[in-house]
């Protein structure tokens, strides 16, 4: 997709009315300082549209970015950060099992998680309270460039056990900083605003990707034999 216009459009405090949108929505869930407003960033091609920091805990509303005017990226608040005060852990907790609940137009949730590390109980919980609200989360593994690609497998497979992920799950290694990953968090997203749902999707990129590699490997066949 061809990024034209991102538009900060709604933020939601705790206080706030939910808007009634009419596009399709994503909404990107995961701990504080995982990566996830580098994530936005590098899908909306911008530097610092979503706001980066090193403090956690930094995104404290329920943030809506219209797309093209063709869907919404949904920037939830992070979790997890200890010292956030409990009262204020429960007023976010609160915003997004409400947004989770009540959205009509919400077609899926990306969680994200940090591939060096096992997942925490946060993110045991999110991941099942995602499941209960009725969506199979998509897996984002951030911060793919900080371990060695020998380390890649073992590290999917710790998340995928401590989640306790289902075997058609979908979970995709992202880097910020390389970029890996995005065309196919990308692809899931066209896929799914067009109407599908997300294990067609799946499917029908996975074809793609086979009939790629396979078109590739013609091409080079053919030029080894002229």
């Amino acid at each position: 997709m061809v990024i034209r216009n991102v538009e900060l459009e709604t933020v939601c405090g705790v206080t706030s009315t939910l808007p009634e949108n009419t596009l399709p929505e994503f909404a990107f869930a995961g701990k504080s300082n995982v990566g996830k407003s580098s994530l936005i960033n590098a899908l909306m091609n911008r530097k610092a549209l979503a706001r980066t920091s090193s403090q956690p805990g930094k995104t404290q509303t329920i943030n809506f970015y219209n797309i093209n005017g063709d869907l919404y990226y949904v920037d939830l608040p992070g979790y997890g950060y200890a010292k956030v005060p409990q009262s204020e852990k429960v007023k976010w907790g609160r915003m997004i099992e409400n947004y989770l609940h009540k959205s009509q137009m919400l077609k899926c949730v990306f969680l994200l998680v940090d591939i060096r590390h096992e997942p925490s109980a946060n993110d045991k919980t999110m991941y099942d309270w995602i499941v209960y609200n009725g969506f199979r989360p998509v897996i984002i593994a951030t911060k793919l460039d900080k371990i060695k690609r020998s380390q890649i497998q073992k590290q999917v497979k710790l998340i995928r056990t401590g989640l306790g992920m289902e075997k058609q799950d979908i979970l995709i290694p992202f880097s910020a900083e390389t970029k890996q990953g995005r065309e196919d968090v990308w692809n899931l997203i066209d896929k799914m605003a067009a109407g599908e749902d997300l294990l067609t999707a799946e499917e029908e990129i996975q074809a793609e990707k086979a009939a790629e590699w396979a078109a590739k490997k013609a091409a080079k066949e053919a030029q080894q034999n002229l």
